[in-house]
């Protein structure tokens, strides 16, 4: 009798390892793009998921003519939530660390240059150009508690931050949970924790190569641990003006006119999402010496660049410990 119930006993710890040992995988579309969440456990999160987004969407989507920041953009009297105040306290910071690289107030812009949410502005010149730079500036948009006060033509853009966010919302979700091992993934920003426990080891992930024409490729893997990951590129929207240059559409947010940059894509490690995404989009702006002269004073960023050197070559270069493949 007593081999017997020895025997059931390993025949469940068997089932149950196996068990364990099986991932749920849940994607579906959102922000404009696709989201795929795996992680160790049965339960299914997608109707938590879905409110989530939902959520952030109302809050900070320009797409949304009824979200919290498009009333802003209107000059409407809006009540921020709490997602709206952790981004803004975040990209508040990261304005200034990077002297105003990255800056949410560009928006009005990125639109004139037909790169954004809204119509281009027709025959766009340099004093239509030199009359919406006179709204940007991150540093005149105040908040006090949860009310937001700016410019009356400022146009507030978060979307080179809030899909990182997004990320970062998910994973505090499944850390609330008890989950151990995930890997949030919203449009290539990832976030990872513990390890793949089908493969029982750790998440794989990749950095993509900067494909012109449209095909995808790998050029560099590694393992992501417990950090999360974020890649900005210019090399999928951009414009070629009649000499050939080709101009990203990052907009230099001192001239108001789009960079032209060699950097074609930058993936930055942090520990969390929303850093790495707009740190991203701030390097694309700053160049590859500027880059490196600002990381020696942030080694909590890890960064590898993709550029094209003088002969039109393919370059890349691993800052501040990015890891190998």
């Amino acid at each position: 009798m007593k081999q017997i119930t020895a025997a059931l006993i390993v025949i469940l710890l068997l089932i149950s390892c196996q068990r364990q040992s099986e991932n749920t995988k849940l994607s579906g579309s959102v922000f404009g793009t696709f989201y795929e969440v795996t992680y160790s456990t049965n339960i299914n999160f997608e109707r938590q998921f879905d409110s989530l987004f939902y959520i952030i969407n109302k809050s900070m989507s320009t797409y949304q003519a009824n979200s919290d920041i498009s009333k802003l953009n209107r000059n409407e009297a809006v009540k921020i939530d709490s997602h709206f105040i952790k981004v803004y306290e975040v990209s508040k910071t990261i304005y200034k660390e990077t002297e105003g690289a990255f800056d949410p107030t560009i928006g009005a812009i990125v639109n004139a240059w037909d790169f954004g949410p809204e119509g281009k502005i027709e025959s766009l010149d340099s004093l239509k150009i030199d009359s919406l730079m006179l709204t940007v500036g991150f540093n005149k948009i105040l908040r006090t508690d949860n009310t937001i006060t700016k410019p009356k033509g400022a146009f507030l853009d978060f979307n080179a931050i809030a899909k990182g966010y997004a990320v970062d919302v998910i994973a505090t979700f499944l850390d609330e949970k008890n989950i151990q091992n995930y890997l949030v993934n919203i449009g290539g920003e990832l976030h990872a924790n513990g390890i793949n426990v089908e493969k029982n080891s750790g998440w794989m992930v990749g950095v993509e190569n900067p494909n012109f024409d449209g095909t995808q490729s790998l050029s560099r893997t590694l393992v992501l641990t417990n950090e999360a990951m974020a890649t900005s590129g210019t090399y999928r929207k951009f414009k070629i003006d009649k000499n050939g240059n080709r101009y990203a559409h990052i907009i230099d947010t001192k001239t108001g006119y789009p960079s032209k940059t060699n950097l074609l894509s930058i993936s930055v490690i942090a520990e969390d999402c929303m850093v790495a995404d707009a740190y991203a989009t701030a390097f694309k702006a700053m160049g590859i010496e500027k880059v490196k002269t600002f990381l020696k004073s942030h080694p909590e960023l890890k960064v590898f660049l993709i550029f094209e050197n003088d002969k039109k070559e393919l370059e890349t270069l691993a800052l501040n410990g990015f890891p190998e493949q």
